[in-house]
Formats: structure tokens, C-alpha cells, sequence
């Protein structure tokens, strides 16, 4: 199962990091999970700042300090915005030479791992992890640290782990091709 063909193309944000002679095999954006933290923050402090409403009802030091509580949770939200707009343009692509991870809005960081380099991957599943679909990979290599050696909330990572596997390890029919 391929998880992007060779006909898609990737988008602008990941693009320009793929050389030409390079074919891009896989690209996913990293499991949504990566967004429960932020979320159960936004809608714990939600939860806060309506009962502190409830608490301090009324009176100029009420006043005042609900205008504190919800400007908190206006920053809060602000946060979340922030780590949703990250999420939709942090990616992980395999490509035929290469494995890279795009993340970051303002300051993009791009970590690669050439596949000739990797000598170890493995992947790794918390209990929330099997319950909502995700997992995390680490790769090793000959004795160096490389800038790419794990990727966390990683989508459906058996199928994911089969097919780089079967690109790193190729069997003697493919690789005769």
C-alpha cells in the first residue's frame, strides 16, 4: 500500500525541501493526538473561568478580575489557534533517498535522515496511542546523532512502519529492478 502515489504532489511548505531526483513516497501530517493537550487546556481553563465568573459575580473587584480570568483564556485560546496552524503544516515525508520531518510556522525546521544511514527502526505505541491511532518511531544509525531520530504522532504507524521498512530492507527481487 502506497500512502501518497507518485502523481501526488506535496504541498509548497514540504516541496521545496525535495530535490529533483527524488521521488516522494510517503507524506502525512502528524496525528491530531498532538492536539489534546491544548485542547483539554482551552476547555479546562473555559471551565475556570465560567465558574470564577460564577464566583465573583458582581462588584468592582469582580469586575476586574473576571476582565483577568477571561483575558487568560483569551490567551489560552490564541495558544490553541497557534498549535492547530503548527499542526497543518508539520509534516513527515519518505522520499526515495530520504526521510524528513517539516515543522514549525515561523521558524521552520527541517530534520533528515538519509536512508542509506539508518541501520535501526523500531516504533513504539503508548496505551492512548493504540486507542486513538498513533505511535512513534525511532530511528538509529551508525554510532552518529542524526537531526531526525524520532517522530512522534506518527498516523497509523504499523502500515507506516511495513512500508519504510520495506523501502530501508528491500528484498532481493525489488532491489535487482
Amino acid at each position: 500500500m502506497r500512502l501518497v502515489t507518485h502523481g501526488d504532489s506535496a504541498p509548497s511548505s514540504v516541496n521545496r525541501y525535495l530535490l529533483p531526483h527524488e521521488q516522494q513516497v510517503i507524506m502525512v501530517r502528524r496525528h491530531p493526538a498532538i492536539l489534546l493537550r491544548p485542547i483539554a487546556e482551552v476547555f479546562g481553563g473555559l471551565i475556570v473561568a465560567g465558574l470564577l465568573s460564577k464566583f465573583f459575580g458582581g462588584g468592582q473587584t469582580g469586575g476586574t478580575a473576571l476582565v483577568v480570568v477571561w483575558w487568560l483564556w483569551l490567551l489560552l485560546l490564541i495558544r490553541f489557534v497557534w498549535k492547530v496552524a503548527e499542526w497543518s503544516v508539520d509534516y513527515f515525508v519518505v522520499t526515495s533517498k530520504r526521510m524528513l520531518l517539516t515543522t514549525g510556522l515561523i521558524t521552520r525546521k527541517v530534520a533528515m535522515m538519509p536512508l542509506g544511514k539508518v541501520t535501526d527502526m523500531s516504533f513504539q505505541r503508548s496505551l492512548l496511542g493504540r486507542m486513538l491511532g498513533y505511535g512513534e518511531f525511532i530511528l538509529e544509525s551508525a554510532g552518529q546523532d542524526q537531526a531526525l531520530s524520532t517522530v512522534e504522532y506518527i498516523p497509523y504507524p504499523e502500515t507506516l512502519y511495513l512500508e519504510v521498512c520495506q523501502m530501508l530492507f528491500p528484498s532481493k527481487d525489488e532491489s535487482d529492478d
